[in-house]
């Protein structure tokens, strides 16, 4: 299968949901060969961080991506609408730290990629195929990550969080499931009973009921949102999944299983797994 890039430029305006700061965001075509790079344009033409796992500097609630001290947060929901629509190049310009959250879903990145379709490169995918299982486990927060041969990459994720509002989910993705439809529009999520403590630790200072699901344990969701799927939060948990096993820099060629999956043991998980690739 051949590579492929964008075949438009699209901008996006919003705020961090961390930062909570203003930032403007372009996406551009790339050639072939050279991977998802960020350009922080506010730092100049040349401040680029590349979207690889070597990269992650933290995961605290997000992915947060770093360069030679250049920071990129919450990269996971861009990465994941690019690679689930099999954008292979792309250069995404950016003038604050902070990718902007939106709506908190893919679903903006998606609708803009579709409107214009890819571009093909005369350049082919190269694979990292799975060909013996690996297994990463966390026995502090009970992840399970396990990579397994398959002739094409899915995915399956199971969350618990011993809620009475979530309960326990599952959500699976491969090539046959929608991304953009079943997929994308699923929004990112928290505890109502986590707010304080994440404000206080400096996060999600752009966080509001119009970028995220609140869960007020044990009543629903804060505000009454109209769900996107009853399994919403599974299938959230599953794109932010897709956006951190895209830093492994090409397309897995694999089958995925995730327990409690988060964004620590789904970097650490992948960054072991390459390792024993070598």
């Amino acid at each position: 299968m051949k590579q492929h890039t964008l075949n438009s430029t699209y901008t996006f305006s919003g705020k961090g949901l961390h930062t909570g700061k203003p930032v403007t965001m372009q996406l551009l075509p790339a050639p072939e060969d050279y991977g998802i790079v960020f350009q922080r344009t506010d730092l100049g033409d040349d401040v680029l961080v590349h979207a690889r796992v070597e990269n992650v500097l933290q995961t605290r609630r997000c992915t947060t991506l770093s360069e030679r001290g250049v920071k990129i947060i919450t990269a996971e929901h861009l990465l994941s609408a690019l690679s689930a629509m099999g954008v292979d190049n792309a250069l995404v310009q950016i003038d604050a730290a902070e990718v902007p959250i939106l709506d908190g879903s893919a679903r903006p990145y998606v609708e803009a990629i579709c409107e214009h379709g890819l571009i093909e490169q005369p350049a082919e995918r190269r694979p990292i195929v799975v060909d013996k299982p690996f297994v990463y486990e966390d026995p502090r927060s009970g992840s399970r990550i396990a990579f397994e041969p398959a002739s094409d990459f899915s995915v399956d994720v199971t969350i618990d969080f011993k809620s009475r509002v979530i309960g326990t989910q599952q959500a699976h993705w491969d090539r046959s499931v929608d991304y953009a439809r079943e997929i994308a529009p699923c929004r990112t999520f928290c505890f109502r009973k986590e707010v304080r403590m994440l404000r206080f630790l400096g996060l999600i200072k752009g966080g509001s009921l119009d970028n995220a699901l609140v869960v007020d344990e044990p009543r629903g969701y804060l505000g009454d949102p109209v769900l996107q799927f009853p399994d919403e939060p599974a299938r959230h948990k599953l794109l932010d999944l897709l956006g951190d096993l895209a830093l492994a820099g090409r397309p897995i060629q694999g089958h995925i299983t995730a327990y409690k999956p988060g964004h620590k043991a789904n970097t650490t998980a992948l960054k072991l797994f390459l390792a024993s690739t070598i």
